[in-house]
């Protein structure tokens, strides 16, 4: 054996292609083989032993190996030699050299148990390690647990026959006195009886350790198929042994396609091979009860296990009943008899729609495997000897594929049969015969209910369960009550954290078990601000095949995939996978995962970042449990989550075989009804303290970072008319804390309006006398202590100490219409029995309710006087009304001309409800803003938009496309620009490229900003200013559409020749319309098709040229809301 620093890599040959391949991938081994310089042993069949049994590692021994998987594991992560890397060594060596031994965190056991299986030089299906599913079941205490955690495994794994591999792993060997360990050699395997004669019944593989059960009091049918029973030990103590429940085990009657008499034989599988006696090695911990799965190779069955000489030995009985001469083996009947076996076999499984794969297909998957692990690790460890399959030799493409045979950490190691090595206990017989104490027979359903009695503690209880994870993404916090809405369903069977994609490590998604996204979608396809990095992450992935992409190429990923990624195929996800298929096997092929995406059908990109995340995860190789589906703004959004959520609740109990034990009906009740707050349950504790700062309570609730502003100068922009007015605020700002660019927004959290609020706390003057009073909001939460759950009074996280008032104008949003969720809490406050049964027919009907928010656009001062009965408490106000959401204002200046001050120009929206008939309405944010005196406070944030931003070079063209407050973000680009070619020399200031605004108004007297942009004119910044006014007397109406047309040439020669940047701001409708202009102008003047002339504006998107700044409120708000509305019902009934 040459030591690892003279190992030189070695040159490996195809015979039959004679393609070179070079292996330096074994000088990461210190494992010994057992073969010397004189002798080759490489076709024995165990691995010695490492140390005697009943002794464990030396504290020298494990710290080496711990060092060499931590090394492989940050590595695998790209965070080797980080600060956690270090620490987390630091952390072991220190828990090792304390108590001899350490744990391993989930994430590093899903890791190195997949590392094992692709480091298994014996295994031919090893292309498939990524998909492997572990169970931690390193809870268990005793061989009753280990039962039920094996039968959930062969529950999951068996899956109806549609296989899925999956490992088990029992707790950590210690001392080597208290091993948890499977008897059996497979968790399936047919019994074999010895007969007086010398012969067996059954299969005589298993006749010594059949012989073992029947000592220990099982009592077999005596019959071919008897499945044998788990024998387990925990902690060292004896074992016991459990039926495994006939509904488990799930077996295909072998039958052949062509000879009928096939059925005669009476032949029969088991369709999972589970090995179940090998000890996982991981990181200097040993795992001695570890049982793990695939699926088989048909060989496996037709030839090893139904024909081997030591087997069932069927060969000559096949041969003989298909008429051939078993007289001499030159005349080849046991090759004619052995193929036609085979065939029966894979016949039998895909007669049967269970998984299977053929020799042929499996040696051409572990090709493509070596090339993969050429590819990615510089060599694959591979015995030749077991490689092979055991017929068809040189006509498979393995046979002459020259391998190295060297074993690398983590492993899956042989042991010896543990009734040979246990030391059984005092009252017990040292020879293994039938103990003195007679030892009782269990039944699944009897330990399924012992361990559920018994498992008291909360904690462990969870750490049984599968884990799901749900992330979500949003701006107005409606996707984060809905994840946790769906985290309180899963939380009756699964394992919940619900996240926040901002606050999620990247490096856990491969090990991800079940991964459920809810995430809306900002303006016109973009991700929301706390996705985006997620979303960064997943792009990487994708073009990187790194489950763990380097961080600074993250960073450099545009979101510009976004919308071109946002596709999602409409196709049956619920196709089983093929393991003969030779596909490529993605970095997320672990994950199971399902999206709801929300948006508002009234932008083209409807749901855009979800469809995105859904087809990104697809491609990664995720498997897709259930379709992605989306909740519409405008239409019955709520009715469609309530549907997704109990369906993939349903789907995912189904894919991980818990189903049996929910009750359906309980998990999905907060669905129905708002559990989350009862009378009882939430009370207002009066303190004396002051209220906490608004810009600290935002800034902590949000993440965000929050400025205090002054409004320093308020500007009418025209005159008023028709219920019409157009703003411009002047903040002052410390430039230290607020840094923007210009094209970014401003996130502002307006104050609802006095007499809403006053309205609202009058309707509650009994319940809440003392409005002004500062309170605590408290619940009853339940806590796990040593007597049991138990409820605790707690503090609610969703306000700080404050009055009533301010959280009704301050924090709480009363002008949205409320949610279906909402309304079917009110109809319990209801006196009124008309009023509880209107207001349960809004929250169960998602068209009447859907018609009524429409027509009625009610805030909730209006729900309580159309439903006066309604006897409101301060506490259910202050838990169940959603918060205040920021509003977005794309920022009218720059910093480099209006240094200490953001500017921003907002229509200030009145409307009337009911089709203009109803009450006149007031716009939020703009009203707010429109009324708030001068040197008054405002709390806002900045939002980047690194997609609508000026070219990096100034030379290339622009053309600016804005009706009305669209003009806004323009505003800061001149600005800019101004500023930068005041800086620049007279010969730069001629390289600055054009600069056309397209704007469009009414008339004249309510154009934006014409002063401004006549002197940005005369100033050589604005090469030219085009104006359509669509409401001049006795003209006809003329938009920026309409501009666009006149200046075809221009615009087509700007974006197509010079490479310009076209940008659109306004809302939905009008930057629809200017995309169809732009496409209409392409196929004119090139003559392109209409599919190639859309393909051209996605191209300019993909290079970050076409810019959108879309936003859904607008001067027309009812219009445009009532239109979208319309189109969405059309949707949905066709």
């Amino acid at each position: 054996m040459t030591s690892p620093s003279s190992k030189h890599p070695r040159r490996l040959r195809n015979i039959a292609t004679n393609h070179i391949t070079v292996d330096s991938l074994y000088q990461n081994c210190d494992e010994r083989v057992q073969c010397g310089n004189c002798v080759c042993a490489g076709s024995l069949m165990p691995v010695p032993q490492k140390h005697q049994y009943g002794t464990s590692r030396c504290k020298e021994e494990v710290i080496a190996q711990a060092k060499s998987f931590f090394n492989q594991y940050y590595a695998s992560i790209k965070r080797y030699d980080s600060l956690a890397h270090r620490e987390r060594l630091d952390e072991v060596i220190r828990e090792v050299s304390e108590r001899g031994t350490y744990e391993l965190k989930e994430t590093e056991l899903i890791y190195g148990a997949k590392l094992a299986w692709r480091n298994s030089p014996r295994c031919i299906g090893r292309i498939q390690w990524s998909k492997l599913q572990v169970f931690d079941a390193r809870y268990v205490t005793t061989a009753e647990e280990m039962f039920e955690a094996l039968c959930k495994h062969i529950r999951y794994a068996t899956n109806k026959g549609n296989i899925r591999s999956a490992i088990t792993v029992f707790p950590q060997r210690t001392d080597g006195k208290h091993d948890f360990r499977v008897w059996n050699s497979q968790l399936l395997q047919y019994a074999g009886y010895r007969l007086p004669d010398g012969g067996v019944i059954g299969d005589p593989i298993n006749v010594e350790f059949t012989e073992v059960c029947e000592r220990l009091g099982w009592k077999g049918k005596r019959g071919k198929w008897d499945v044998l029973p788990l024998v387990l030990s925990a902690n060292g103590h004896d074992p016991k042994f459990f039926d495994i429940p006939d509904d488990l085990i799930l077996r295909v009657e072998i039958v052949h396609p062509e000879y009928k008499w096939f059925k005669d034989l009476d032949l029969q599988w088991y369709v999972l091979p589970a090995v179940a006696n090998m000890l996982f090695d991981v990181g200097g911990v040993e795992f001695p009860g570890s049982p793990f799965n695939g699926w088989y190779m048909g060989t496996e069955i037709g030839t090893r296990d139904l024909c081997d000489a030591h087997r069932y030995n069927i060969l000559e009985d096949v041969a003989l009943r298909m008429g051939l001469d078993t007289r001499s083996a030159s005349t080849l009947w046991k090759d004619k008899a052995v193929v036609e076996i085979n065939i029966a076999v894979l016949y039998s499984f895909q007669l049967a729609n269970v998984t299977i794969v053929d020799h042929h297909n499996a040696s051409e998957s572990y090709m493509k495997h070596c090339d993969n692990e050429q590819r990615l690790r510089g060599g694959c460890p591979a015995d030749w000897l077991w490689i092979v399959p055991p017929i068809s030799g040189s006509i498979t493409p393995v046979f002459h594929q020259e391998m190295l045979f060297y074993q690398l950490k983590p492993s899956y190691e042989y042991q010896e049969p543990a009734w040979q090595t246990h030391v059984w206990e005092k009252d017990q017989e040292r020879n293994n015969s039938v103990a003195k104490v007679p030892i009782r027979k269990f039944k699944f359903k009897e330990i399924a209910k012992a361990v559920k009695f018994t498992s008291n503690l909360f904690g462990k209880a969870l750490s049984r369960r599968i884990k799901a994870t749900i992330l979500y993404a949003t701006e107005t916090g409606r996707s984060e009550e809905y994840a946790k809405i769906l985290g309180n369903i899963f939380f009756h069977a699964f394992n919940v954290e619900v996240i926040c994609m901002s606050d999620y490590d990247i490096i856990n998604l491969e090990h991800e078990t079940l991964l459920l996204i809810v995430t809306s979608t900002f303006g016109n396809g973009d991700p929301p601000e706390n996705g985006e990095a997620f979303a960064r992450n997943l792009q990487a992935i994708k073009v990187t095949g790194d489950a763990t992409p380097d961080l600074t190429f993250v960073r450099s990923t545009s979101m510009s995939f976004v919308r071109i990624n946002s596709v999602s195929l409409d196709t049956d996800d619920s196709e089983p996978y093929s393991p003969s298929q030779n596909v490529d096997i993605g970095p997320l092929s672990n994950v199971r995962f399902a999206v709801f995406a929300l948006g508002s059908s009234a932008y083209p990109n409807f749901c855009s970042f979800g469809k995105c995340l859904d087809s990104l995860l697809s491609d990664l190789g995720g498997e897709k449990i259930l379709k992605i589906a989306t909740g519409d703004e405008l239409c019955g959004q709520e009715q469609s989550f309530r549907k997704w959520a109990q369906d993939v609740f349903k789907v995912a109990c189904d894919v991980f075989c818990i189903g049996d034990d929910v009750n359906m009906n309980d998990a999905t009740a907060s669905l129905v009804s708002n559990t989350a707050w009862t009378p009882d349950k939430v009370r207002l504790r009066p303190v004396k303290s002051v209220e906490v700062n608004l810009l600290k309570d935002f800034s902590k609730k949000t993440g965000k970072k929050l400025s205090c502003t002054q409004v320093e100068r308020k500007i009418s922009l025209h005159a008023e008319e028709e219920n019409r007015n157009t703003i411009q605020v002047q903040l002052k700002i410390n430039q230290a804390d607020l840094q923007f660019l210009p094209g970014d927004h401003v996130g502002i959290y307006p104050e609802n309006r006095e007499d809403l609020v006053n309205g609202i706390l009058k309707f509650m003057q009994e319940t809440c006398p003392n409005p002004d009073d500062i309170v605590q909001v408290e619940y009853l939460k339940p806590v796990q202590t040593l007597d049991g759950i138990q409820e605790k009074w707690t503090k609610h996280e969703r306000l700080q100490p404050c009055s009533v008032r301010t959280a009704l104008s301050r924090y709480l949003d009363i002008t949205t219409p409320p949610s279906q969720q909402l309304l079917s809490v009110l109809a319990l406050m209801a006196k009124d029995d008309e009023d509880k049964k209107k207001l349960e027919v809004l929250s169960k009907d998602a068209n009447k309710y859907e018609n009524w928010k429409s027509y009625y656009y009610p805030h909730f001062l209006e729900v309580l006087q159309e439903f006066p009965s309604l006897v409101l408490i301060p506490s259910f106000l202050l838990t169940q009304l959603p918060p205040v959401q920021p509003r977005f204002y794309s920022i009218s200046s720059s910093l480099d001309a209006n240094p200490g001050q953001i500017h921003i120009t907002v229509a200030v929206v009145r409307f009337f409800t009911q089709e203009g008939r109803g009450p006149l309405h007031y716009g939020v944010c703009s009203n707010y803003l429109a009324n708030i005196p001068e040197s008054n406070e405002v709390v806002c944030f900045v939002r980047s938009a690194p997609n609508f931003r000026l070219p990096d070079s100034h030379h290339l063209p622009v053309i600016m496309v804005g009706p009305g407050t669209g003009i806004a973000p323009f505003r800061s680009f001149w600005q800019q620009r101004h500023s930068d070619m005041s800086k620049a020399t007279s010969s730069e200031k001629k390289e600055f490229g054009k600069m056309l605004l397209f704007f469009g108004c009414r008339r004249p007297s309510v154009q934006l900003y014409q002063e401004e942009t006549q002197l940005m004119k005369e100033n050589n910044v604005l090469t030219d200013v085009y104006t359509a006014y669509s409401r001049m007397q006795n003209e006809p109406k003329r938009y920026v559409q309409d501009i666009m047309r006149e200046m075809a040439p221009t615009v087509y020669s700007i974006i197509t020749k010079e490479k310009g940047h076209f940008y659109v701001c306004g809302d939905v409708s009008m930057a629809e319309d200017v995309r169809r202009t732009l496409k209409n102008i392409i196929e004119e003047i090139s003559g392109l098709p209409q599919q190639a002339a859309e393909s051209l504006i996605v191209t300019l998107q993909d290079e970050n040229r076409y810019h959108e700044d879309i936003f859904g409120i607008t001067l027309r708000t009812a219009e445009v809301t009532s239109r979208g509305r319309a189109e969405a019902m059309t949707k949905r009934t066709v």
